[in-house]
């Protein structure tokens, strides 16, 4: 079995990068397409929401889309495009229909948590 390589650890001085000059040259290059929701506690640990599905919609009621969370407590609705350009009701339900919680999504957004 291969031995993994270890990380070379400098010790010494480093020469101080201007912070200013990269900022130019480098952007981000991940950002979130769709709006994205997760689910957690007070804690911050995501719910398991296997089987729990959610819908999102405008705050004059019209229906956008429903979407099913995945194990980890995070649902991606692939209609809203972000950042959102709205303020939208999202409402969290069980595998029965139960709702469980009603949250208002500010516009300008790419991803919410919500916590209860």
């Amino acid at each position: 079995m291969a031995k993994r390589p270890t990380r070379a650890v400098r010790l010494g001085t480093g020469r101080k990068l201007d912070v200013a000059k990269y900022n130019q040259i480098l952007k981000p290059t991940q950002r979130l397409r769709r709006l994205t929701i997760v689910w957690t506690n007070s804690f911050g640990n995501p719910y398991n929401t296997s089987g729990f599905f959610a819908t999102v919609s405008t705050t004059s009621g019209r229906l956008i889309q429903t979407a099913r969370f995945d194990s980890y407590g995070v649902v991606v609705f692939s209609r809203v495009s972000t950042p959102t350009s709205r303020n939208l009701i999202v409402r969290t339900f069980s595998s029965n229909g139960t709702l469980y919680t009603v949250t208002r999504v500010p516009e300008g957004n790419a991803a919410y948590v919500i916590i209860s």
